[in-house]
């Protein structure tokens, strides 16, 4: 009975999604076609969002497998406690998300195709009600813990008043791949604090919660300054000169987002003639810099696959280890991607929604395999420096027989 409730949970998994399928399907289909193109545009500014989030938590939890299966101790690398969230917990919350984040959808596709507007613009409102509650809560359930942990993470990222640690950076760094998603939702938050929700301000791409508002690059931009005075403070602690070529590593992604911005306020011709060219040349710029500091700092390419060296015999360490094909597999999409990315960053293109989506999802899968390597080059170093520091503990031969001489009989 025990071995078919997995196989019934996923029936009952599927079955719910091809319910939403078919009631969104026959929601749409009842909208004239006029409508129907900037009204599911609207829907996917309030959704694509919590989608993403459930894409990266879910990658997350393959990423802590991963590393149980192996040799790297992920929860030494992170400084967990002792009740950490599991892969298995990750994977929960992941499917909770996966579930609420489509009913959530399709009861607004069906409530305002049938006249219910009032009612159809309250669903994400409540959903994102909801979710802020149960991340915010102080009472011990949903993994306090765990909450508090990724709560006080995000405080330390966003105020570096004290020393860098690695889950600080670590996290920054994802975020830095999710500032697209957070522009979506602060274009969400924006549309339901002033009451925008399920009507025409979906034409007004000047109004204040518009398209061309100059709020959009400043979220964007907001996790890579982050980053920026994280490498800041790293540099004031410890001198590296090395925390300074990353800063301004994550200063390049500063002029990619404005100067595509800078579209809707300036004259087309100069956009044409000056500030697109200069957009092209700053995306090159942030891309190349970006993947070399991957392929140099993040990563250790001597050891690119050793991750995949399961403790127990598996079917992914006989496919993954030492296999030549994951290094051209992981440079080359990473090199690709990180050029791409350039575009998620730019607000003047985020019109192409269905596009921006994708190769956002795309950056969190480049993130997810960047992950991999950059645990457990971190898991080296903390291994190297302990026994480095062991054996510096440890006396010398001569030390040995000097003191074994200096005794009397």
């Amino acid at each position: 009975m025990l071995d078919r409730q997995p196989d019934l949970k996923a029936i009952l998994f599927l079955l719910w999604g091809l319910c939403c399928c078919k009631i969104g399907w026959d929601s749409v289909m009842r909208m004239s076609a006029d409508l129907r193109d900037l009204f599911l545009y609207e829907v996917f500014l309030y959704y694509n969002p919590l989608f993403l989030v459930a894409l990266m938590i879910w990658l997350w939890g393959v990423n802590l497998w991963v590393f149980a299966q192996s040799s790297v101790n992920y929860v030494k690398v992170f400084d967990l406690a002792q009740t950490h969230l599991s892969h298995r917990e990750i994977w929960r919350c992941a499917t909770w998300l996966t579930l609420i984040v489509p009913t959530s959808m399709t009861a607004y596709l069906y409530l305002y195709s049938h006249g219910e507007v009032s009612l159809a613009a309250s669903q994400p409102v409540l959903l994102y009600a909801i979710l802020l509650i149960v991340l915010l809560s102080p009472f011990d359930m949903f993994y306090l813990s765990s909450r508090f942990y990724f709560l006080r993470t995000m405080l330390r990222i966003i105020l570096p008043l004290q020393a860098i640690t690695f889950p600080d950076f670590f996290l920054a760094d994802i975020f830095t791949s999710m500032s697209k998603v957070f522009s979506d939702l602060e274009r969400s938050v924006c549309r339901m604090v002033n009451r925008q929700v399920a009507t025409i301000a979906w034409f007004e791409a000047d109004s204040i919660c518009g398209s061309h508002s100059i709020a959009i690059p400043l979220v964007l931009v907001l996790p890579y300054l982050c980053r920026f005075f994280q490498c800041l403070r790293q540099y004031k602690d410890t001198k590296e000169k090395s925390c300074l070529l990353n800063a301004l590593k994550y200063s390049t992604a500063v002029p990619v987002i404005f100067l595509s911005a800078l579209k809707y306020h300036v004259f087309p011709d100069q956009w044409v003639s000056f500030y697109r060219p200069l957009w092209l040349i700053s995306g090159v710029i942030n891309s190349l810099y970006s993947f070399y500091w991957d392929i140099k700092r993040d990563w250790d390419l001597s050891i690119l696959t050793r991750i995949f060296m399961f403790k127990s015999p598996s079917t992914w360490t006989s496919l993954l280890y030492g296999r030549n094909w994951v290094y051209y597999w992981v440079l080359g999409s990473n090199l690709i991607l990180r050029c791409t990315w350039t575009y998620k960053l730019s607000a003047h293109l985020r019109h192409n929604y269905l596009t921006v989506f994708a190769i956002t999802a795309l950056e969190m899968l480049r993130r997810f395999q960047w992950v991999f390597f950059r645990v457990e080059n971190e898991w080296n170093k903390m291994t190297a420096k302990q026994n480095f520091e062991m054996s510096s503990d440890m006396p010398s031969e001569s030390d040995r027989l000097l003191e074994s001489n200096s005794h009397t009989v």
